[in-house]
Formats: C-alpha cells, sequence, structure tokens
C-alpha cells in the first residue's frame, strides 16, 4: 500500500482507553493546527467504535472549538445518547490539553430501502484529462513559508480541479475530482471515514473565489466553524468521486460553502455543508 494512505489508515487507529473514551494520534500536514478532517474522520471512527456493525453513519454535525495541537494526542470521549429499532445516536468530545476542541453528533441507520432521487451530476470532464492541482511558482512564491509546506507535502488524496467560478461575476463554484492515492481495505466504515476526512479539503476555499482580486492584495485568516456531512449512499474513496461545490453567501467575516459528491456513473453518494471563519487582515503598515 502507499506509504501516504498507510500513515492516514493508522491515523484512525484510535486506542481504546475505556468503553466509551478513546485516544488518537495527531499529524502535521503543513497547517497551522491539527487539519479538521482529522479530527471529523477521527470522531466518526471513535462513534463508529461503539455502535452496531450493522449499522451505517447516515449523518453527522460538528463544530470546530479551539485550534487543535498537532504535537499533542487527542481523546475522544463518545456519550452512547441512543440505540432504537432502527437508529442510534452518538455525542463525541474531543478533548486536548484539558479543553473541548471539537464535538460532534452523528446518527447511524439499519439498511433500509424506499423513494431514490437526486440532483444530476455536473458535466466536467474526466478525471484523466485534468492535470493535478498544485499551485503555480509564483502563487507558491506569494504564500507564508508554513502555507507552501502544506502544498508541497504528499497527500493521501490526489486531486484535480476542473471548473472554478468567476470572480468578475461573483460566481462561488468549483469541482474536483478526488481520489485516494491507493486502494483501502474493503471496510465500508473505513471509507466513510476516510470521506469525513477527505470533505474538509476544498469545501470552505469555494468561498473564496468571487473574493481573488482581493486576496492577491491582502491576507485572510481562514478556519472551519462547523462542518455537517449526510451520506447518502456507500461509497468507495479510492474510487475517482467529483466533489461539486458552491458557496451561496459570505458576510459577519464568515463564509458559507456546501458541497454534493458523485461517483464516475453519476451517483450522488454524500452532501456535505460547512461554514467558516473568513476574515480580512488589515494590511500591515510600513
Amino acid at each position: 500500500m502507499d506509504p501516504r494512505l498507510a500513515a492516514l489508515l493508522k491515523l484512525l487507529e484510535l486506542e481504546r482507553l475505556e468503553v466509551n473514551i478513546f485516544r488518537g494520534e495527531s499529524r502535521d500536514i503543513g497547517s497551522p493546527q491539527v487539519y479538521g478532517g482529522q479530527v471529523l474522520g477521527q470522531a466518526l471512527r471513535a462513534a463508529y467504535l461503539t455502535v452496531d456493525p450493522g449499522r451505517a453513519v447516515h449523518s453527522l454535525h460538528a463544530y470546530f472549538l479551539r485550534r487543535g495541537d498537532f504535537n499533542a494526542p487527542i481523546v475522544y470521549f463518545v456519550d452512547r445518547s441512543r440505540d432504537g429499532h432502527s437508529f442510534t445516536s452518538r455525542r463525541v468530545t474531543a478533548i486536548q490539553h484539558g479543553e473541548q476542541i471539537f464535538h460532534m453528533a452523528a446518527s447511524f441507520q439499519v439498511p433500509e430501502s424506499g423513494f431514490e432521487h437526486q440532483l444530476p451530476m455536473p458535466a466536467v470532464p474526466p478525471p484523466e484529462s485534468v492535470p493535478e492541482l498544485a499551485p503555480s511558482a509564483a502563487e507558491l512564491a506569494r504564500m507564508p513559508e508554513r502555507l507552501q509546506q502544506f502544498f508541497l507535502r504528499d497527500r493521501p488524496f490526489e486531486s484535480r480541479v476542473v471548473e472554478l467560478g468567476d470572480d468578475r461575476t461573483g460566481i462561488a463554484r468549483q469541482a474536483v475530482w478526488i481520489r485516494a492515492v491507493d486502494r483501502a481495505p474493503d471496510d465500508d466504515a473505513l471509507h466513510r471515514c476516510l470521506l469525513a476526512y477527505a470533505s474538509d479539503f476544498h469545501l470552505l476555499q469555494t468561498a473564496t473565489v468571487p473574493h481573488a482580486a482581493s486576496l492577491a492584495a491582502t491576507s485572510v485568516v481562514m478556519a472551519s466553524i462547523d462542518h455537517a456531512m449526510w451520506f447518502h449512499r456507500p461509497v468507495r474513496v479510492d474510487e475517482w468521486l467529483l466533489y461539486a461545490t458552491d458557496s451561496p453567501a459570505a458576510s459577519g467575516a464568515r463564509g458559507f460553502a456546501r458541497g454534493g459528491l458523485y461517483t464516475r456513473s453519476g451517483q450522488l453518494v454524500a452532501s456535505m455543508a460547512q461554514e467558516g471563519l473568513f476574515r480580512p487582515l488589515p494590511p500591515i503598515a510600513a
């Protein structure tokens, strides 16, 4: 297995400290704090470890309360809120240095059949015809050193941007093909946790698209505030998925974005929504 994906799978192997308490290691991916998708994926994994294996997560709602420290492990407390006939509810709180940094509510369901419909997948070029996402040398030169490290590090997912909105018209949308860099084990719960991990990439960034010109002249602070996901169908993250996102609004120093993940055949497998801090910084005085 590719060592980048193997390292991520190891990150999701939580240590059980007590019946409902787990500990996860953190990883420095080049961002100023623990990557939000890591905490989301580990929290979902902790919840899964307390749920009947026959039930799959269908939704989660999370809040990022404080920056995570990638130099220290994170402890996850799982509250077994309810085990019903068809649905199971869990609440997960992440603790680091004695403080809550994150909490999440997740719901799991016994598989059932019923009515089905979905919005069609956007018409985009196939991933093979699109180059892998990478900033240009000029773009890298304008970035702080820490952000440069983030883009230059090897990641367990590859990304290929196929569509961007236009900053001249104010249309905030993006479409990105994503896929794990190698084959992952045949475990639906694991793939859903990996999808939670990957879903934090690209989403909030969509809110920056209409402001490209302004961002070139100033700095901005961006951080996830909350994150919600709905899983519609089983998913494999080691096969190409189209992450189609848009940003309906930004205001109050916050940006809002939503997205859908489609298989190559056009099936909508998951939907996401996120609000994040989107705060422009005043120019530094000369």
